[in-house]
């Protein structure tokens, strides 16, 4: 057994090791100045008390955690007023003119390239390297200045070329556009550090694929915008019926897997998606067809759907007869029915079946794609950018790929190429000399007046500027 400790004094314990410990009541009375015994006391009391409260006040405010069935409605509703606040103001930005449509597709780049750059971002080793976001931006803006320099030399080239401050600009723009590129690869190559080679080269290779993949494609869909509006709406409008449909067939008698990528989509939601689409193409470009807003190129920037355009119509939305064969016409049916000896239908309601096709069958690998993308780097959406539908790239992914189509379909099947104003200035300025220039002015003034369009002294006058240069 141990031995007892009696005997024992502790330091704060008076020499009397035997003397009787006061009660609380004594204690209270008799405790010695400066004693901290009754403060603790009335210390720990209130600060029961306070706890007590405050439990009391958070098991009353504390509201249950939300079921999966609040959440997913929660989710719902989010998103369909989002849906409307989007469809709303597309609808409002293309009924007020090119322009606002213009700004539109500028700010989907660049929050679009802003959301693909993040995802692949380490910003433990960015924090090291400072210049590394600064060149993302610095590439963004170069490219930017290159595709839309070209479209405004190509679409608005009698305005640029005749003025003199923008006249070097447009004459060069590629020159301008090359060495601004070069300029931002020789400072990368300046700031890369010994440590950080692979994720520095690793960012430069993924902010050129994004360039490529979300800004090109997207400033071809701006092109489409200056070719007529019906090029823009239509290619856009197919996908998003494309994804509705796809959507309503799949839960309705979708049965088998797609592809791994999306595990929700199904073949019979493929093909149902695909057989409405071209439906509704047919149905919405015989409505388009009847509206210049939509079917003329731009030619005035300020136009809304109030003002309109006026064009010379492009062959492609004027109908043509197409005749029957008599084996088909012949065929009885009860009644008066009868088929027609003679058909009219625009070309482009043939076109639209090839476009309605690629919206439904090639568009949504640009959506399996993205899903694969954010597979790789374990991310559910791009971003933020739209409460409830994740970013603008999650919602625009099919759309990059059918705006190139669009494009390149146009210019390879439908546009009609003619002598423009603009050609022609283009040709004189950058191929002729002052002296030829004057010559061809002076011709086309002897035409006019020959038409009795101008007078005959503005011939007078040119050829007075001739001779005085000789």
């Amino acid at each position: 057994m141990p031995k007892s400790r009696r005997g024992v004094q502790f330091q704060h314990r008076g020499s009397n090791a035997n003397a009787r410990r006061p009660s609380i009541s004594e204690s209270d009375g008799v405790s010695e100045p400066g004693s901290p015994t009754k403060g603790m006391n009335g210390k720990l009391e209130a600060s029961k008390e306070e706890a007590m409260k405050l439990t009391s006040l958070l098991s009353q405010d504390e509201s249950p955690p939300q079921s999966e069935y609040e959440k997913k409605r929660q989710t719902f509703i989010t998103r369909t007023i989002w849906s409307l606040v989007m469809i709303g103001g597309f609808f409002t930005a293309m009924f007020s003119g090119h322009l606002y449509l213009i700004a539109i597709v500028t700010g989907i780049q660049i929050v679009s390239f802003k959301e693909v750059i993040a995802i692949a971002n380490v910003p433990s080793k960015a924090k090291n390297l400072p210049f590394t976001r600064s060149l993302n931006w610095y590439f963004l803006g170069t490219t930017m200045y290159f595709l839309y320099g070209e479209s405004v030399i190509y679409y608005f080239k009698h305005i640029v070329l005749v003025d003199k401050v923008l006249l070097p600009f447009a004459t060069h723009h590629r020159f301008i556009s090359f060495m601004l590129y070069v300029i931002g690869f020789v400072f990368f190559v300046g700031s890369l550090q010994k440590g950080h080679y692979r994720f520095q080269f690793t960012q430069f290779a993924w902010t050129h694929m994004a360039l490529y993949l979300i800004v090109v494609q997207a400033h071809f869909i701006m092109n489409n915008i200056f070719e007529g509006m019906i090029w823009f709406f239509l290619p856009a409008a197919l996908v998003i019926t494309n994804d509705i449909f796809a959507y309503i067939c799949g839960i309705t008698f979708g049965r088998t897997q797609l592809i791994k990528l999306s595990p929700k989509k199904t073949v019979e939601g493929f093909v149902g998606a695909w057989i409405c689409t071209i439906i509704f193409g047919f149905a919405m470009t015989n409505v388009l067809m009847r509206y210049k807003y939509f079917i003329c190129p731009v030619n005035d920037l300020g136009a809304n759907i109030l003002t309109g355009l006026s064009c010379n119509v492009n062959p492609v939305f004027i109908p043509r007869p197409y005749h029957i064969p008599s084996m088909i016409t012949d065929i009885p049916f009860p009644g008066s029915l009868h088929i027609p000896s003679t058909v009219y239908i625009a070309p482009m309601q043939f076109h639209i079946l090839v476009f309605a096709s690629f919206a439904s069958l090639i568009a949504p690998f640009g959506g399996f794609f993205a899903s694969g993308l954010k597979r790789t780097f374990k991310v559910k959406d791009f971003g933020e950018s739209i409460p409830g539908h994740g970013g603008i790239t999650d919602r625009m992914d099919c759309q990059f790929i059918m705006g190139l189509f669009a494009y390149m379909y146009y210019h390879s099947f439908i546009a009609v190429y003619k002598a423009s104003v603009g050609d022609v200035m283009q040709t004189a300025i950058q191929g002729l000399d002052a002296e030829q220039m004057i010559d061809v002015v002076r011709g086309l003034s002897k035409h006019l007046v020959n038409q009795g369009v101008v007078d005959e002294k503005v011939l007078e006058c040119w050829s007075g500027v001739a001779a005085r240069r000789r």
